[in-house]
């Protein structure tokens, strides 16, 4: 079946089994990202495929805009805004999370601060900016543990709100590593299964998983995951959280390893 090629537009928008708001949210994306249109109901709903990681649903045909121009930047700090032109004073416009993806079509300096103009017009501080061929991050667990504080949000895959899978997905694709978007995919291909044995002895960057949760070693005996208990992303003691969750009737199921995964020095 052919589709239609389209970008998202909004800041995030919720892509939902059906085509109805009151329906829970089985992921997000964020502006930049490429859809693919299959059809479209009477009521303004798309339902197409995400690129990034294959997920089909439906969403809100509005949240959606051309597919060129292609974006030559992405948001690299947690959030940023766009004014309607290059000036800080202005009122603020759109908050853009980390990884969203923008065409900018030149520069501009005003009062010592450097803005990237967009097509429309609008400006994003150019230092809040990566070029979409930059090198990526250097280690995937920094990523994580820097997007503590995040509240947990089912479905959710931004630094607005994150859920456990969300988290593992977002700090690897920060380190140029693509993952799928669900934890019992991530559990099953991603790096190689290894002995769990002494816990303290995980190596950081090994992903811990349960049935229907995930979370990421940092190889000091912690953990990062984003969590339904804390309802936020937290790094916390590996050995106590994984009582806790055993405690809850959820055994830890078993561990993974990325192979040259981008973990620091």
């Amino acid at each position: 079946m052919e589709g239609t090629a389209r970008r998202i537009v909004a800041p995030v928008v919720d892509l939902r089994p059906e085509p109805r708001s009151d329906k829970g949210i089985d992921t997000q994306m964020v502006r930049g990202e490429p859809f693919t249109v299959y059809d479209v109901n009477a009521e303004g709903w798309a339902w197409g495929q995400a690129e990034i990681d294959g997920y089909v649903g439906w969403l809100p045909a509005e949240a959606l805009g051309p597919a060129d121009p292609a974006p030559t930047h992405r948001v690299a700090v947690a959030s940023t805004f766009v004014y309607p032109g290059p000036d800080m004073k202005l009122p603020r416009g759109d908050l853009l999370p980390l990884g969203a993806a923008l065409a900018v079509i030149g520069t501009r300096r005003v009062r010592d601060l450097d803005y990237g103009i967009l097509p429309d017009g609008g400006a994003v501080v150019l230092t809040h900016l990566e070029t979409v061929g930059a090198p990526p991050q250097p280690d995937f667990v920094a990523v994580a543990t820097g997007l503590a504080g995040t509240p947990y949000l089912w479905g959710g895959r931004t630094a607005f709100g994150l859920d456990c899978s969300g988290l593992v997905q977002l700090a690897l694709a920060r380190a140029g590593v693509p993952a799928p978007r669900d934890s019992d995919m991530q559990a099953s291909g991603l790096g190689e299964a290894v002995e769990p044995g002494d816990l303290a002895a995980l190596r950081r960057g090994d992903l811990l998983h349960w049935k229907g949760h995930i979370a990421i070693a940092e190889g000091n005996g912690r953990m990062v995951h984003a969590n339904g208990h804390h309802m936020l992303t937290v790094s916390e003691p590996l050995q106590a959280g994984v009582a806790r969750i055993a405690a809850a009737g959820v055994p830890l199921a078993g561990v993974r390893r990325i192979p040259g995964a981008p973990i620091g020095q």
